[in-house]
């Protein structure tokens, strides 16, 4: 057998030699002993962090802090989420003033280069023997005595601070990727909103106004349809493409890439949907997510729809344009109307009639297009980043498994 050997696949050249293999207890401090914490503090509890980022800032006082928070933290510590920890909600921690972490991480402080840790900590093979210690189902966690049992290899400290440079690096190229998302996200949601009270205004390629809006029904201009009937679990799978719940809930457009597949029979009396449809989905766990839209924007032939949703089918494209409605159905000012229909306790459902009761205030056929192109612009450039973070995310990824070992 080929004797394993403790060096990376990939390497900066001015290095060369074996890495250390060491328990995580060796090389840090699981959990230091705090002093006493301060009178009021900044608390980071298990929701405050996600993928890296301190999410939340709540300042507290000590006598109002719950009794998890317990661990007082210094520049250069790392919190490792405990619970969940396939998550990977971790934080390198080197911010300025008084903050105490809950005991749902484990606080790690370490003599070798901090980065380094908090980078090897985010490799798969790490994580993977972290959910092997893990105990429970629904929320799975790992105690810290078995985390400072995990083994990591580690270099020389001039390679480990090489390493977590070049790293942390490409950290903040992500971050500033992901900061550059949400505010085009924020920034889209406010147009949203003075579109749709009609704050703001398109005028037509002449400069002149466009007309006034006209207030309608959804009855009165269009007409609601079911999705599959009669069917069991056994004709899924195979046959005819459908558009499944997550499709609509996920976004206001269809990704046509996500259709799942069911068996109609030649004789079988099912609504088939067609380009400029829009479909709601009819139950949910929250009011707050009842009747979510989205639109098929694509031509695909023999399409169907599944039984959790119903479809709305306008009398004519004319009146409304489909790329408009991808965005009329999503604003907040119709969306606050949708929740009102939220009917039941534990799971929520809503009514296709009162659907159709609801009133929309309706620009001219070309005024939609103005704002549907205007906000499909913005929509472009979010897509844009999402996708430039997936490829570095994938990037990175792939570091990590050449670069550690």
């Amino acid at each position: 057998m080929e004797k394993k050997t403790n060096v990376p696949k990939l390497r900066f050249p001015e290095f060369e030699g074996e890495w250390v293999e060491k328990k995580l207890g060796e090389i840090a401090e699981i959990n230091p002993k705090s002093g006493s914490l301060p009178n009021s503090f900044i608390y980071i509890d298990l929701e405050s962090v996600v993928d890296g980022q301190l999410l939340k800032e709540e300042r507290i006082e000590l006598v109002n802090a719950p009794s998890r928070a317990q661990r007082l933290l210094s520049e250069g510590d790392i919190l490792f989420q405990m619970v969940r920890p396939y998550q990977k909600n971790n934080l390198y921690f080197d911010y300025n003033g008084e903050y105490v972490a809950s005991t749902g991480y484990a606080q790690i402080r370490t003599n070798n280069n901090p980065q380094y840790i908090y980078q090897y900590i985010h490799f798969q093979q790490f994580t993977d023997k972290v959910i092997e210690r893990c105990t429970g189902t629904s929320y799975p966690a790992i105690n810290s005595t078995d985390l400072s049992n995990i083994r990591i290899a580690i270099p020389i400290l001039p390679e480990q601070t090489k390493i977590a440079s070049f790293l942390t690096a490409a950290d903040d190229k992500l971050t500033q990727l992901k900061k550059k998302k949400s505010l085009l996200e924020e920034y889209k949601k406010g147009v949203m909103q003075k579109i749709f009270s009609q704050e703001l205004r398109f005028k037509d390629d002449n400069g002149e106004d466009f007309p006034e809006w006209e207030e309608k029904s959804l009855g009165g201009i269009g007409e609601t349809f079911n999705g599959l009937s009669g069917k069991t679990k056994e004709d899924f799978g195979l046959g005819k493409p459908y558009i499944q719940y997550k499709q609509i809930f996920d976004d206001s457009k269809i990704d046509i890439s996500r259709f799942g597949f069911v068996d109609i029979g030649d004789n079988e009396n099912q609504n088939r949907v067609q380009f400029g449809d829009v479909f709601f989905t009819i139950s949910s766990e929250t009011p707050n997510e009842i009747g979510t839209a989205s639109v098929l924007l694509d031509k695909v032939d023999d399409l169907y729809l599944n039984s959790f949703c119903f479809g709305y089918r306008a009398s004519s494209l004319e009146i409304l344009n489909p790329y408009f409605s991808r965005y009329l159905f999503r604003n907040e000012l119709f969306r606050n109307e949708i929740v009102k229909l939220a009917q039941g306790s534990t799971r929520y459902n809503m009514s296709k009639t009162q659907l159709l009761r609801i009133c929309v205030s309706i620009p001219s056929l070309p005024e939609q297009t103005k704002i549907a192109n205007f906000l499909s612009a913005i929509d472009e450039k979010i897509n844009h980043c999402s996708k430039q973070i997936e490829r570095m995310e994938e990037w990175k990824k792939g570091l990590l498994q050449q670069m550690f070992c």
